[in-house]
């Protein structure tokens, strides 16, 4: 059990006056026991509790370390798993649920007053693993440093004649090769107009001169994400998309060059925008400027106009600015950074530079 991560939930749900939790999701149990089960269809869940008595609910099905710390209370498929927690509960006390907990669970507990209220205190979770401590950064450089390698080895796959589909198809065995133990999504490759759409996935499109290559790519190493995007340029560029090209550019050095603690995140997707609004795409840069991310790919949390959270030390977010436009191309440049105690970590370390592929035949 990690304890100082469960002493930072608690503490959370205790500014609510809640004092205990029953936590469901796969990922957030993974963060604080370490241990990862997929549970599918089958209840799973880590009851939280202020003395210290916490409680990990298996199923009979599971495979889990010998001793996980926790006391453990398993179950089989045909045991009144809800009747279980209930036993479990405070029922004078009310209950914290995060937002992956099933209604057919939910409800039963409900109706049988198993706690003296329900509420969803995700947020207390989510706030605590926002913000990572030293074993989490550590995880998350490496695994930054390996997307690193893995774009200078995609780069290496364009050639005339090429497909979407054909690069991504080789990209698993890449990332696996530099250490990687898998995707943290499926990759994006788009060439052209293609990269107009943000989420574009690798289709039989084969390149031409003077397309865009766009690779938004990311890798997961012990259990921890990577994400960043470049786009490259097959044979030639016009001055139109150099244009283009730079002021992505530009409005991602720029907002990061802002972060530090206690800026709100707004301003640094203001920062981008208006960058990118003043070179006459604004309307072109058509999503938030960033996401938070750790265990999972995209977690709880964004750098949007909307959101005046203010930067901490141990936020890991990215910077993505991109400008799109219908049926010519598509420009985005993504990095990772790290809020430190005087300002950022950029954990991306693959050049920004405009960069024309030559390739030639395969």
């Amino acid at each position: 059990m990690k304890q100082n991560r469960a002493r930072r939930i608690l503490e959370e749900l205790k500014k609510n006056d809640i004092s205990q939790m029953l936590i469901t999701d796969p990922t957030s149990i993974y963060y604080l026991t370490g241990v990862s089960v997929m549970p599918m269809e089958r209840f799973y869940g880590l009851l939280l509790k202020e003395d210290g008595n916490h409680v990990f609910f298996l199923n009979n099905l599971f495979t889990v370390p010998k001793d996980t710390g926790i006391r453990e209370v398993w179950f089989s498929d045909t045991d009144p798993v809800t009747e279980l927690i209930a036993e479990h509960l405070d029922a004078s006390s009310p209950l914290g649920v995060d937002k992956d907990l099933r209604a057919r669970f939910l409800l039963p507990l409900i109706e049988k007053d198993a706690a003296s209220g329900f509420f969803n205190t995700s947020p207390a979770v989510d706030r605590v693993r926002g913000i990572k401590d030293e074993e989490e950064r550590e995880k998350m450089r490496v695994a930054s440093a390996i997307n690193d390698r893995a774009m200078a080895e995609f780069r290496k796959l364009i050639h005339e004649g090429v497909t979407e589909k054909e690069v991504a198809d080789q990209m698993l065995e890449i990332y696996i090769g530099l250490g990687a133990d898998g995707f943290s999504f499926d990759p994006l490759v788009a060439f052209g107009a293609n990269a107009a759409d943000p989420h574009h996935a690798p289709d039989g499109t084969v390149l031409r001169d003077g397309d865009c290559v766009l690779f938004d790519v990311g890798c997961i190493r012990e259990h921890y994400c990577s994400d960043m995007t470049r786009t490259f340029y097959f044979r030639m560029v016009s001055e139109e998309h150099r244009r283009i090209y730079e002021t992505v550019r530009r409005a991602n050095e720029a907002a990061v060059e802002k972060i530090r603690p206690g800026i709100p995140l707004c301003e640094l997707d203001l920062t981008a925008r208006n960058l990118i609004e003043e070179e006459g795409y604004g309307p072109y840069f058509n999503h938030r400027l960033g996401h938070f991310i750790g265990l999972g790919e995209h977690e709880f949390g964004d750098v949007s106009s909307v959101n005046e959270e203010k930067a901490e030390p141990g936020m890991i977010f990215s910077i993505e600015p991109g400008i799109y436009i219908t049926g010519d191309t598509g420009v985005r440049i993504e990095d990772l950074v790290l809020v430190t105690e005087d300002g950022c970590e950029v954990l991306n370390r693959y050049s920004h530079g405009l960069e024309i592929i030559d390739g030639g035949e395969s």
